[in-house]
């Protein structure tokens, strides 16, 4: 297929982006814990918490791109390509737990304030800060942020710990002007809250897919418009489309044709159709033609009884 070789090349490009990131963010996590342990901050551990996830789902997006580039065999017909959507569902849940510990302790701090060394926390929410700006920028330039899923997860993490060492900036300079130790649990609550969204997100998009639903980027009606309006297509039933993992979608379908078209006609109408279908985001495409003698079941989508076994051999 023609239209795979995109594909290609922005996953080369995201690899490269999420290995760097991967290894700036793991050693910033590194002194962002240290200074939230010495300096006695929630904010910053919060966000150091919130880097490690980030340092976590980077890592798996990366052993996900390695194991996503496994040739398909017998036993695994799709090769590895949905590790990276179990990847992401993990990755989810792990900040779902994170973000549930961040508000346990903050709710502790709030009815007893430590003391914290704000000067220190400044410095060091600061210098994350950007580190984080700087990897948002790595990754907006260099990859594909809008359609894989695992380096979106991975942008969305970054811009959370943007915003988490905003919140501790913020929170050091109203405890040094003010003495407000509350400021330094509210900062974490809201890094909490940043962590427990996209910990939603992305664990539903993950589900979404193992799940088998329909992909966002594909719009079903505009789909069967396409193979409808082929001529020579004249009805279609048993559809089926679906992700098999980021940018990479499938749709099965039967298509019934009028009894005058050839063989070499059907070859033609199904190469049109994959064409059209390649502009709709749809990247693999299994077509069963049939004429109108051999329909069984004239809705559109497949009710699948798998009971019934009375059909079983006679498709061709």
């Amino acid at each position: 297929m023609a239209h795979n070789h995109g594909h290609d090349h922005t996953h080369g490009t995201n690899k490269k982006v999420l290995l760097i990131s991967f290894l700036i963010i793991t050693s910033y996590m590194v002194v962002e814990a240290v200074g939230g342990f010495l300096t006695n901050s929630l904010a910053l551990l919060a966000d150091a918490g919130h880097m490690l996830s980030d340092s976590i789902s980077l890592a798996i997006a990366l052993i996900a791109f390695k194991f996503g580039e496994k040739t398909a065999s017998k036993c695994k017909t799709f090769g590895y390509k949905r590790f990276e959507i179990l990847a992401a569902v993990l990755n989810g849940m792990t900040l779902i737990i994170i973000a549930l510990y961040i508000f346990y302790e903050a709710v502790k701090r709030f009815a007893n304030p430590p003391e914290v060394a704000t000067t220190g926390m400044l410095i060091v929410s600061s210098i994350g800060l950007v580190v984080n700006i700087f990897v948002a920028w790595i990754m907006m330039r260099k990859s594909d942020v809008e359609e894989n899923l695992n380096m979106r997860g991975a942008y969305l993490h970054v811009i959370g710990d943007m915003l988490g060492s905003i919140g501790a900036i913020v929170a050091a300079l109203l405890m040094m002007f003010f003495g407000w130790g509350w400021t330094d649990p509210l900062a974490s609550v809201i890094v909490g809250f940043l962590v427990l969204r996209s910990g939603y997100f992305v664990a539903k998009s993950g589900l979404h897919v193992l799940m088998e639903g329909t992909p966002q980027n594909v719009d079903i009606d505009e789909v069967i418009h396409t193979i409808e309006s082929e001529k020579g297509i004249q009805s279609i039933h048993d559809l089926h489309v679906w992700s098999i993992t980021s940018g990479l979608n499938a749709l099965s379908c039967h298509a019934v044709v009028s009894d005058e078209v050839t063989i070499a006609e059907s070859e033609q109408l199904l190469r049109n159709i994959e064409h059209q279908l390649a502009h709709k985001n749809i990247n693999h495409v299994t077509i069963q033609l049939e004429t109108s003698a051999h329909l069984h079941d004239d809705s559109i989508l497949c009710q699948m009884k798998p009971e019934s076994s009375d059909h079983h051999h006679q498709h061709h």
